[in-house]
């Protein structure tokens, strides 16, 4: 019993005090807003800085990122948004309802992310209208990418702020 009870206290279960949580949140948005579309962020400053070849793989990836997330959207999208509804649910139910504390963390997480989906469909959507290319497609591209990390540094700081107010709850208030 001695075992499993210095494992625990060395590993410490809890998410908001757990290292390995803002670690992992870090490299989550990190990744979300390197990644635009499926496509890595610095192709689109290669492109503008190259040009050449450089747009032509630009605007390749583009297009089959695009028709990838446009395909899924159109053929499951409404499984998607009835399982992705049904388990953000059910983690707000269990984080937020019943205090576990697991969940909330993977609310905070989750939403947001959920968030950044519809917004790459939403941008998916609107480079499949537009057709831009060049200049106008890097924009849009930037565009999204800031978007992403606006979301980001909001999430993150919500979650420090909640992360902080469970921290203090239990370690001062006792639960």
């Amino acid at each position: 019993m001695e075992l499993y009870q210095k494992i625990f206290e060395l590993i410490d279960m809890r998410s908001f005090s757990n290292l390995w949580f803002w670690i992992a949140l870090a490299v989550v948005w990190s990744s979300a807003s390197h990644w635009v579309l499926g496509v890595p962020f610095d192709m689109v400053t290669r492109a503008r800085r190259l040009g050449g070849s450089a747009w032509d793989d630009l605007h390749d990836i583009v297009r089959i990122n695009v028709n990838r997330l446009l395909y899924i959207g159109r053929t499951a999208g409404y499984l998607l948004l009835g399982l992705s509804s049904f388990g953000l649910t059910a983690l707000v139910v269990l984080g937020f309802v019943y205090r576990v504390e697991f969940a909330q963390a993977l609310v905070l997480l989750a939403f947001p992310l959920t968030m950044v989906g519809l917004l790459s469909l939403s941008t998916a959507r609107l480079i499949e209208t537009e057709q831009p290319e060049g200049e106008a497609l890097c924009r849009r591209l930037a565009r999204h990418r800031l978007y992403t990390q606006l979301i980001g540094t909001v999430s993150i700081f919500c979650t420090a702020l909640w992360g902080m107010y469970q921290n203090f709850s239990i370690g001062v208030l006792g639960g």
